[in-house]
């Protein structure tokens, strides 16, 4: 049993303890149950006439296609909360497909199964399945401005299994620490490895709209580096941006990868919007090329629905994409019209 393992073993003992501790407590005004979620479609066509990008979701190519049912189910009475979601369709479920590490995906499409106590005002305890607090993008279509996924969020971590304490300790600084899993993107832990992957965010407000993030998860099989930030420069200007490096992938020291992206938006109105994502990714573990990935999106709002029309131009540092007639080139043009209804 190595050293990280033991640690987590400990910490996630103690939180857990800490969690049945103050479990019992009076009953609260029950603030109901609370649905969201949202609906999505998209057609997307590449230029070569084939499926070129190599990121997670939207491969196809020429055809209206669907991207998933996100349903999110919450409930809090006094300090004790849950949050459920379950989501149906290609975009909820395409992260559970190659999990290499062989372990048990969450079973169908669970986003999120987690339980959360408030221990003080400021300090809270969380159990369950989670959606990751390392990157910039998400899952669920409605929180991305941009429809298409970035490599960086291909690449996951996607969910984490565990147990973590966050602690607020001012509106502008708080910080987080879990146990977790060693598999990612898995509701189930190896029984070899256990609860081995320990996890850290600090979170900053250095100034009114500028948020920052800085986050760590290291194990066994997966140790990354993240920061992630946005800034409200105006109430029309936003600056989003996200760094990250991993430095071990699926239990390979020598594999990972590094790459970073800036996501600056503009409101046009209260309706429209435009926003460009600019990405460069490398990874080493495949000793493959460096990417960069342009896409700017248009968000048109017509209440809860939201229509994004989207081009994207990925180039490699080699040869590796194909034109139009099938031959060897550096890069791939796309163009896309999603619609997101979220509720």
């Amino acid at each position: 049993m190595n050293t990280i393992t033991k640690i987590s073993k400990k910490i996630s003992v103690l939180i857990l303890g800490l969690m049945v501790a103050t479990a019992a407590v009076a009953q609260d005004e029950d603030e109901g149950l609370s649905i969201s979620g949202s609906v999505d479609t998209y057609y997307k066509y590449d230029f070569s006439g084939a499926t070129q990008r190599g990121t997670w979701f939207g491969e196809d190519h020429n055809s209206v296609s669907i991207g998933m049912v996100d349903i999110a189910l919450s409930h809090s009475i006094g300090k004790a909360s849950f949050v459920g979601e379950v989501a149906f369709g290609p975009r909820g479920d395409g992260f559970t497909t190659g999990d290499n590490t062989g372990g048990a995906t969450a079973p169908g499409s669970i986003q999120n199964l987690y339980v959360s106590y408030a221990l003080t005002d400021a300090l809270s305890v969380t159990g369950g399945f989670m959606g990751t607090f390392v990157g910039y993008e998400v899952i669920s279509p409605a929180a991305n401005f941009n429809y298409s996924a970035s490599y960086l969020f291909s690449n996951g971590p996607f969910q984490n299994a565990g147990v973590k304490l966050d602690y607020a300790i001012s509106d502008s600084f708080g910080v987080m620490f879990g146990v977790f899993s060693s598999m990612w993107d898995s509701y189930v832990a190896d029984p070899g490895l256990g609860m081995n992957s320990i996890g850290a965010q600090v979170y900053v407000a250095p100034v009114d709209g500028w948020d920052v993030y800085l986050n760590f998860i290291t194990g066994s099989l997966y140790s990354q580096w993240d920061i992630t930030t946005g800034y409200q420069i105006s109430d029309a200007f936003y600056l989003g941006a996200n760094v990250s490096q991993n430095m071990e992938y699926g239990g390979d020291e020598d594999g990972g990868f590094f790459g970073f992206a800036l996501y600056p938006q503009y409101s046009l109105t209260d309706a429209a919007a435009i926003g460009v994502r600019f990405e460069n990714w490398t990874p080493e573990f495949t000793n493959a090329p460096s990417i960069n990935s342009f896409t700017i999106s248009g968000n048109l709002k017509a209440g809860n629905l939201t229509f994004i029309p989207e081009l994207r131009i990925d180039s490699a540092s080699e040869d590796i994409f194909e034109d139009s007639d099938a031959a060897a080139t550096g890069s791939f043009t796309e163009l896309l019209f999603a619609a997101v209804y979220a509720f």
